[in-house]
């Protein structure tokens, strides 16, 4: 996937504060405990004077037991609020991350097909997980550092004044140095935190395609190879992480040398005449202990601008994908059940950025209740035509009907729930079989009928020899059960979906012989009285069809019954006697 674009970081910054507006409450309060952590903090500096004026120089003994009592007061205080204001910030930050989570599936359900042809399932976990993660990271340390050391810095600077107005100006004369420094290494921080995210994508896709693709790996003794591959993506990860160490760590001196200069231009003033005199002993020693305290709070401040940074451009790339056009959705027709027939007029169709067309000047009538078969070589349109049925692909307008009806004027849930769909690549859910059967329902459907759905599709075949029977676990993609049993389920769904139309994509395909006898009639009876298109590759499967449509390079090339195309002993033929010469 492409990197961020380049963004506003004050707009992102706007937006994201949206999220953390709506717990307003718990912010405030989480504020108020960081100002009052800030404050006990400072209230020990101010206390020096007098421990020193009045405890130490002066014998006051009792202003020290007193004072023993305080400290350990201060410190409860401040054990407080920390908890306080580190609980609720998470709160907050845990509640944002969910809200961007939840937000971010239901988007990527609502974006259209073709999305995620071009981008890799990978990146887009990346987002899910790796991006948002690096916004939680962000607000809570960023919100905690710039509160709570924000307000040490005005309680020190306060201490500073009260007892050297004069002195304690030096300071506000390297400010804007400081804020040079971090304008511009915010920009490298953004830049860099770009570059990671995008290797971290790649980092995750590796992954991903090493676990799906493990047997594959192993059988073809790929290890070594996809080893490499992931050490070359894993580098760059590393190396960019070490790009923004090295910005943050010379960064953070900088900033450090900068304060020095004017701690060592208080000190320099306070050699000058007449300065030193108008400060008691204990005036002295927190006016320095303030500003060498001033070190702290401005390395964290600048510190947490590499979370901010990275948290900002994290933002922008959820935003970024949180901002796509969903599917077309334009219908505003609603179909409770079609009749099932389909006519397809002049249609031509191209993947984006492809060079040629998948289909062109397609013409097919297809009677409600009759059984099409679309057969041909690899990569001739068939399954792309079956995908614009169901507008998982926009078709130009018009060029798709169905009952005489646009499917483009249909609203597209309506549209889908007139078709069921099987394909040769079976998508199961980590669930039970049973659960996996239901998932194909419209309607509230009984247990009965899921049951006889898995009888009519012999799902029950191999589930009466299992312990838990249909409540069985399938496994992540089905990984208990052979290709075939994964089929008949996919199958038992379709039956259980009972949709006018039936799209069978190849769907016999994966099944060995005894699978295919089992379901073949189980196919039989679910086609009846339904219209049926099949996406064949084994011919014997679509022999009694009512028409069979032959399709090569996008084009229908030949049309007719089986026996009309034997007869005719073109393309059809050639590929009828090639699968009987194979046996």
């Amino acid at each position: 996937m492409s990197s961020t674009p380049t963004f506003d970081s004050k707009v992102v910054a706007k937006r994201l504060a949206g999220y953390f507006f709506q717990y307003k409450m718990a912010l405030v309060l989480a504020m108020l405990a960081l100002i009052v952590y800030a404050g006990v903090d400072a209230s020990l500096i101010y206390y020096s004077q007098e421990l020193v004026d009045r405890g130490i120089t002066g014998n006051d003994t009792s202003f020290l037991k007193i004072g023993a009592f305080f400290v350990i007061g201060v410190f409860l205080v401040r054990g407080v609020a920390s908890f306080i204001s580190t609980y609720l910030l998470a709160w907050v930050g845990n509640n944002v991350i969910m809200t961007m989570r939840q937000q971010l599936f239901r988007k990527m359900l609502s974006l259209p097909v073709s999305y995620f042809d071009k981008n890799s399932s990978g990146s887009l976990i990346s987002k899910i997980t790796f991006d948002t993660e690096q916004v939680s990271r962000a607000t809570n340390q960023v919100i905690i550092v710039l509160i709570r050391e924000g307000a040490t810095i005005a309680y020190l600077l306060g201490i500073m004044f009260y007892y050297s107005w004069q002195l304690s100006l030096i300071f506000f004369l390297v400010g804007p140095l400081i804020g040079i420094v971090i304008s511009v290494v915010s920009k490298r921080f953004r830049r860099i935190s770009k570059n990671i995210q995008g290797a971290m994508g790649k980092v995750t896709t590796s992954s991903e395609q090493m676990l799906k693709a493990h047997k594959v790996i192993l059988a073809f003794s790929g290890q070594d190879k996809e080893t490499v591959r992931f050490d070359k993506v894993n580098n760059v990860n590393r190396q960019q992480s070490m790009k923004l160490v090295a910005a943050s760590a010379s960064s953070t001196p900088i900033i450090q040398l900068i304060g020095s200069l004017a701690i060592a231009g208080v000190l320099y003033g306070l050699s000058l005449d007449g300065m030193i005199e108008s400060l008691s002993a204990g005036a002295f020693v927190a006016l320095v202990t303030a500003m060498g305290s001033l070190m702290r709070p401005l390395k964290q401040i600048s510190k947490v601008n590499v979370e901010l940074q990275r948290g900002l451009t994290a933002c922008a790339s959820v935003f970024d994908l949180l901002d796509k056009n969903d599917a077309i959705n334009d219908g505003k027709l609603e179909i409770e059940r079609s009749r099932g027939s389909l006519t397809i007029k002049n249609l031509n169709f191209s993947y984006q950025h492809a060079e040629k067309q998948a289909l062109s000047n397609i013409n097919l009538d297809i009677e409600a209740g009759s059984t099409v078969a679309l057969v041909g070589r690899s990569g001739s349109g068939k399954s792309t035509l079956a995908s614009l049925l169901t507008r998982f692909y926009e078709s130009p307008e018009g060029a798709i009907q169905l009952d005489n009806r646009p499917i483009n004027d249909i609203d597209v849930d309506s549209l889908r729930k007139q078709f069921a769909l099987v394909t040769q690549q079976v998508v199961l859910f980590d669930d039970s079989i049973y659960n996996n059967i239901l998932y194909g329902a419209i309607n509230e459907v009984s247990a009965e009928q899921v049951e006889a759905a898995a009888k009519a599709a012999n799902v029950t075949e191999f589930t009466e020899s299992l312990p838990d029977g249909l409540q069985s676990p399938v496994g992540e993609d089905g990984a208990n059960l052979s290709g075939g049993q994964r089929q008949r389920i996919a199958i038992a769904r379709a039956i259980l979906r009972n949709a006018p139309m039936l799209i069978l994509d190849e769907a016999t395909s994966a099944l060995d012989t005894e699978s295919e006898r089992l379901i073949q009639n189980a196919l039989e009876n679910l086609q009846q009285d339904r219209t049926s298109i099949i996406v064949a590759h084994r011919l014997s499967t679509i022999e009694s069809a009512d028409l069979i449509v032959v399709m090569d390079q996008g084009q229908i090339i030949e049309r007719g019954t089986h026996q009309e195309l034997i007869k005719k002993q073109g393309a059809y033929y050639q590929l009828h006697a090639m699968q009987q010469s194979q046996g």
